[in-house]
């Protein structure tokens, strides 16, 4: 599922607030509640009694956050966060994340959207 929002902040301020992994409950609270640094590029994530990895894979230049974890067919899969600026300034910040099993497409469209309003308003405060 993808989801897009427009944003007047400059690109570079949105890719600090991704790449900043312990901002990621106060944006995506559905996600997680806890992030420890495991290392520079992994992290225990906390979500209610269930805790997992969750690596992190950036590329500044091209403005990309990745958040991948193992999914229970073997593969990884997670957030892929793309950060586009605007012409006449300010961005466009898009967001994949797969569909669970347990949930609908509604319910998962409609926590992106609530992710990436969070995610611009935490970083307009900043």
């Amino acid at each position: 599922m993808t989801r897009a929002l427009e944003t007047d902040l400059e690109p570079s301020e949105i890719y600090k607030t991704l790449t900043d992994v312990s901002l990621i409950p106060r944006w995506a609270p559905v996600f997680a509640d806890a992030v420890e640094e495991v290392d520079e590029t992994a992290f225990r994530v906390r979500k209610g009694s269930e805790s997992f990895n969750v690596e992190l894979h950036v590329n500044e230049s091209a403005l990309t956050v990745d958040y991948l974890r193992g999914m229970s067919n073997g593969r990884k899969g997670g957030a892929f966060i793309r950060v586009s600026p605007k012409p006449l300034g300010g961005c466009v910040v898009t967001m994949t994340v797969p569909i669970g099993p347990d949930i609908t497409p509604d319910q998962v469209a409609a926590t992106l959207e609530q992710e990436l309003d969070a995610l611009v308003k935490l970083t307009a405060a900043s």
